[in-house]
């Protein structure tokens, strides 16, 4: 599995806010796009959180199946996924919203960092999240869970299959964008023209926020009227040369 991303499209991804993808979603009729519920871990990030989803689904734990003596598995489906998420990808885990055992811990996440993975998102918990959060990779999760993933989660055997997290529909190969506010889920088909329409609206908005800043009044000036347009129009070619 490759990163089709393209440098411009990943480029304009990684600068643009959560809010400004939410409506740009929006505008195309996507209204359930941002996960609820997780947020960010670490904090050593200026920019996003970009990468194509590669997928693993927990169903809730049997006690028959799920003891500490799975994990001589090499294969396991979590381990599996550790060692298979490409380069490049985000690792998005369903949990099922449930952050009372972890989803990992830094062992497994510092392997998937090494493997040069874009970032790992889970509805659930990470335990070691204190050592997590120094980490370069961007990690995202609900609150810290010291509990091992065994006492409530089962990793289902084949991985990147459609998946729930955050209450939004995470298929292999949608584009995840993190911020500080959390992660937006984008179809890849969207994903170009997403970008391109999210960077034009940030420098739009820009300019608005200058405007209000100078002491404009919302009216004429968000939504602008034709004289905002104009100043717009006019502060654009400035500001492009």
């Amino acid at each position: 599995m490759t990163d089709d991303l393209s440098a411009e499209t990943r480029e304009k991804l990684s600068t643009v806010s959560t809010a400004t993808l939410t409506t740009q979603m929006y505008k195309r009729g996507f209204r359930n796009v941002f996960l609820q519920g997780v947020g960010r871990l670490t904090t050593a990030h200026e920019r996003n959180m970009v990468g194509p989803a590669f997928t693993l689904r927990y169903i809730p734990a049997r006690e028959d199946l799920d003891d500490l003596s799975v994990f001589q598995d090499y294969d396991h489906p979590q381990r599996k996924a550790i060692e298979t998420c490409p380069a490049g990808h985000v690792l998005v885990m369903d949990s099922r919203g449930d952050p009372s055992a972890a989803s990992a811990g830094n062992i497994l996440i510092t392997r998937l960092m090494v493997r040069g993975a874009a970032g790992i998102v889970t509805d659930g918990g990470l335990r070691d999240s204190y050592e997590i959060a120094e980490y370069d990779m961007p990690a995202y999760h609900s609150h810290p869970s010291p509990p091992t993933n065994l006492i409530k989660h089962h990793a289902v055997e084949t991985l990147n299959e459609p998946i729930a997290c955050g209450g939004v529909g995470v298929y292999p190969g949608d584009v995840l964008v993190g911020d500080l506010d959390g992660v937006v889920v984008i179809p890849r088909h969207l994903a170009d023209e997403v970008a391109h329409d999210a960077a034009e609206q940030e420098i739009h908005e820009e300019f608005i926020y200058s405007e209000v800043a100078g002491g404009k009044p919302l009216r004429g000036t968000y939504p602008p009227d034709e004289d905002a347009k104009a100043r717009y129009a006019a502060w654009r070619k400035k500001r492009d040369g």
